[in-house]
C-alpha cells in the first residue's frame, strides 16, 4: 500500500508544473496534499478511480488540504472538531478498518515567531486528537509539519536555531508527540541519512541543496513493523516542497 504526501504550494499552479504526471507515475493508493490555496471547484483534476476530499480555508487563496484515494473510507472528518482550529482547512482524517489517515498542514510560526503561541495551542490540540485516535486503531499522520526535528534535518542548524520551524518549542512538541507512541518513519529507517523536503525560493537554496526536512510520515509505533519504506522524492519539482512517501506491507492475518 503506497502513500504520497506533497505540499504543492497552490494546487492550481502545481497542476501546470508536473503534478498530473507525477500522480500517474506513482499510482499511489493515497495522495495527501497540503497548501491547496483554493476553494472547491477551482481546479479541474478528476483522476479515474479516485475518491476526492478537499478541505478549504475560509480565507480564499490560503492554506487548505486534500486527499485523493482509491479506497473509500468508512468516515471522513474535516478539522479537529475545535472551532478555533477549524477555519484554515488544515486537517482531514479518513477512517479505515485497520487505521486512520490524518493529513495535516501545520501552521507556520512566522517570522520572529509571531504565531508561536497559536502554534503551541495547535500542537497540543493535535497531539490529543492523534492520541485519542490511536486508542482506537493505529494512525498514519502525514503532511507539512513545519518543523525540522533534529539538526540533521536542515542544512544550517546553528544559524537557524530559534527561527520558525527550528525553535526549541516546536521541536519539543514533536518530541512530545513521538513520546506518546509514534514514530518518524524516515528517521526510524534512516537515522543518518541527510535528505530535505523544502527549500526556500531565495538564495538559490534548492540548487545549493540548502534545505529542510519538514514533511513527514509519522505512524503509531505498532505500525512500524509494517513499514516497508519511507521516501523523499528530492528530484521532483513543481513546488518549494518535494513529495514524500510511505510504503506499507499488508497486515499479517490474525
Amino acid at each position: 500500500m503506497k502513500f504520497i504526501s506533497w505540499n504543492v504550494n497552490g494546487f492550481r499552479a502545481c497542476l501546470e508544473k508536473g503534478f498530473p504526471e507525477f500522480f500517474r507515475e506513482q499510482d499511489a493508493d493515497f495522495f495527501a496534499i497540503q497548501e491547496t490555496k483554493m476553494q472547491p471547484g477551482q481546479a479541474e483534476f478528476s483522476p479515474e478511480g479516485y475518491y476526492q476530499y478537499f478541505y478549504s480555508a475560509e480565507r480564499k487563496g490560503y492554506s487548505g488540504t486534500a486527499i485523493l484515494t482509491k479506497h473509500e473510507p468508512l468516515s471522513v472528518r474535516y478539522g479537529l472538531g475545535i472551532p478555533e482550529h477549524d477555519t484554515e482547512g488544515r486537517a482531514i482524517t479518513l477512517e479505515y478498518e485497520d487505521f486512520y489517515l490524518v493529513n495535516v498542514y501545520t501552521p507556520n510560526a512566522k517570522q520572529e515567531l509571531a504565531r508561536l503561541p497559536y502554534r503551541m495551542e495547535w500542537e497540543d490540540a493535535l497531539r490529543r486528537y492523534l492520541v485519542s485516535l490511536d486508542e482506537r486503531k493505529p494512525v498514519i499522520y502525514c503532511g507539512d509539519l513545519n518543523v525540522a526535528h533534529e539538526e540533521i534535518d536542515l542544512k544550517n542548524p546553528k544559524t537557524n536555531r530559534g527561527n520558525a520551524g527550528f525553535s526549541d518549542e516546536e521541536r519539543g512538541k514533536f518530541t512530545e508527540l513521538l513520546a506518546c507512541g509514534f514514530s518518524d518513519t524516515f528517521r526510524s529507517l534512516y537515522p543518518e541519512r541527510v535528505a530535505y523536503s523544502w527549500w526556500s525560493y531565495r538564495f538559490q537554496a534548492r540548487q545549493k541543496n540548502a534545505g529542510w526536512r519538514i514533511d513527514y510520515f509519522v505512524v503509531s509505533d505498532r505500525l512500524m513493523p509494517r513499514v516497508k519504506d519511507s521516501m523523499i522524492y528530492e528530484s521532483v519539482t513543481g513546488s518549494d516542497h518535494c513529495p514524500v512517501g510511505l510504503e506499507l506491507n499488508e497486515a499479517a492475518p490474525d
